[in-house]
């Protein structure tokens, strides 16, 4: 087995890296990724990205987003998660076995003290009923990859308020998260593990799941990326991780329904949103204006439905034409966040 151990932070290079070393190397052994990321959400393939996310709050903590090619739900990760990767020929792996890759890493938790750690349902890790980790497949070009998270220390408030949606009304055929009570796997461990680092964490992991003692040169077989694997990851991550059509437009169509009541009048927005953008909103409430509010509406279609883009078209227009003393910033708020 070849292992590689990610230098860098950032989820969406990581997960072109993942994607290269997949789609583009052929390893005559199983591939082992480990990789820990900033704070960001990874959202499943298949997932509508604003029904899982508080943008709000994701905007003020300068948490990234992005997709993944695998489905499954949202994902929350910090400095404080491990995930990990294995890559195999398709046809030695049934699709939707994630047992086969989990259960040798919950043995390795047992080794660390985690006892009571077990593989439950279709792909998630347990402990004490609570969860710590949740897989993901996919499969292309005759290879499969299994990913998942291994929560060692994760900021568990910053979970509950990035993938907690505001009571706001969106309605749409995205497969949504299941919200499952969830626990890191410090406080389980042995004493001598304790005060283990993420990275420490990760390379006591990858020496039990190769069976080596060290992981010195001569016991493992590292894979390191060349500066031609990193021009060929740059091109993956510029297509997926960091295209706005890629995390965002690529979620189902939905509705979604914005209202707040101000001193000078409720306003009522409903939307129709498209490949991300707006497609159709029209404008309900007692507001007053002098301006036709279908205009503003008109200005608002085939705009990609995020803050910077409703912001701009806004700051074109005189907004009070339409909604009388309310500030533009109270609208924007109202209709982004």
């Amino acid at each position: 087995m070849y292992y590689v151990a990610m230098k860098s932070h950032d989820i969406r290079q990581n997960l072109a890296t993942e994607q290269y070393l997949m789609n583009e190397k052929n390893f005559d052994a199983p591939l082992l990724l480990f990789y820990i990321e900033g704070p960001s959400i990874i959202v499943g393939r298949n997932q509508n990205t604003l029904e899982e996310i508080d943008q709000k709050y994701v905007r003020e903590q300068n948490i990234v987003v992005t997709r993944r090619l695998s489905g499954g739900g949202a994902v929350y990760h910090d400095l404080g998660n491990l995930c990990f990767s294995f890559v195999v020929d398709a046809k030695n792996q049934d699709f939707g076995d994630f047992k086969t890759f989990t259960q040798p890493i919950v043995d390795a938790l047992h080794d660390l003290g985690a006892v009571a750690a077990e593989v439950s349902g279709r792909n998630d890790m347990l402990i004490d009923g609570k969860k710590f980790s949740g897989s993901a497949m996919y499969t292309k070009k005759g290879k499969t990859f299994s990913h998942g998270t291994l929560m060692l220390d994760v900021d568990l408030d910053v979970v509950t308020h990035a993938l907690n949606v505001p009571a706001d009304k969106i309605k749409s055929k995205g497969i949504k998260s299941v919200r499952s009570r969830v626990t890191n796997l410090r406080p389980y461990l042995e004493p001598q593990y304790a005060d283990l680092t993420t990275e420490d964490f990760r390379d006591l992991l990858i020496q039990r799941l190769l069976g080596v003692d060290s992981l010195a040169a001569a016991q493992v077989d590292e894979y390191q990326i060349t500066p031609a694997d990193e021009v060929e990851i740059t091109k993956i991550r510029k297509q997926y991780y960091d295209n706005w059509d890629w995390v965002y437009g690529h979620s189902p169509e939905f509705t979604l329904q914005k209202r707040r009541h101000f001193d000078m009048g409720t306003i009522d927005a409903r939307f129709l949103i498209k490949a991300g953008k707006v497609a159709n909103v029209k404008f309900y409430g007692d507001f007053f204006g002098a301006g036709d509010v279908t205009e503003l509406a008109t200005a608002l279609q085939d705009v990609d439905y995020d803050r910077p883009h409703i912001k701009q078209v806004l700051d074109q227009m005189d907004t009070q034409q339409y909604f009388k003393g309310i500030a533009v910033t109270d609208l924007l708020d109202l209709l982004v966040d």
